[in-house]
């Protein structure tokens, strides 16, 4: 974990909560997890979720360092939702949400020429946690940002209920569960 400041007020979001919080400039902060592009910090308020275009303001934080496996997507597949939905992380769990299990469901209509709708169901690892609406947005911004998606919905669902027996083979590697 790096200790830092913040060297401007940003807007971050609360964990687990998921409540709005502005973090005023010269605040410390502790990385504690760096994937998807969003930073988790540990503060005096607790963990916060800075998001990617606000990560600059850590002082001494290089945003490279921690960027994902994503590529230029040029032509729109069904692998390419899925890639994408691999750099979406639960902020608190180094595992991202296709592995840790929680994508049950994925489609996509074809529109024509208009494009496509990809449509999303997921769930969290309990209900009432405040951050999935936050995770939802995120899975929807990169989703919406492939090639040819005209529209992109993400719907929390609780049915089924999420257990850790959901998380991947590779999930259980990265997380020492094996």
């Amino acid at each position: 974990m790096n200790e830092s400041t913040l060297t401007r007020a940003v807007a971050a979001t609360v964990i687990p909560a998921g409540s709005p919080v502005e973090l005023p400039a010269g605040t410390a902060v502790m990385i504690v997890q760096t994937l998807g592009g969003n930073v988790t910090v540990r503060t005096d308020q607790g963990l916060c979720r800075i998001a990617e275009k606000d990560a600059d303001a850590i002082d001494g934080y290089d945003p490279s360092e921690a960027a994902t496996a994503e590529s230029e997507v040029t032509e729109f597949s069904e692998q390419a939702v899925w890639d994408a939905l691999k750099t979406c992380f639960d902020p608190e769990i180094p595992l991202n949400i296709v592995d840790l299990g929680l994508i049950y469901d994925m489609a996509v209509e074809d529109l024509g020429e208009s494009g496509r709708t990809v449509e999303v169901k997921m769930t969290l690892t309990a209900p009432g946690c405040g951050m999935g609406p936050v995770i939802a947005e995120d899975a929807r911004k990169k989703v919406a940002a492939l090639p040819t998606v005209a529209d992109a919905k993400v719907h929390i669902v609780w049915d089924p209920t999420w257990t850790p027996h959901m998380i991947s083979d590779e999930g259980r590697k990265v997380l020492g569960l094996e």
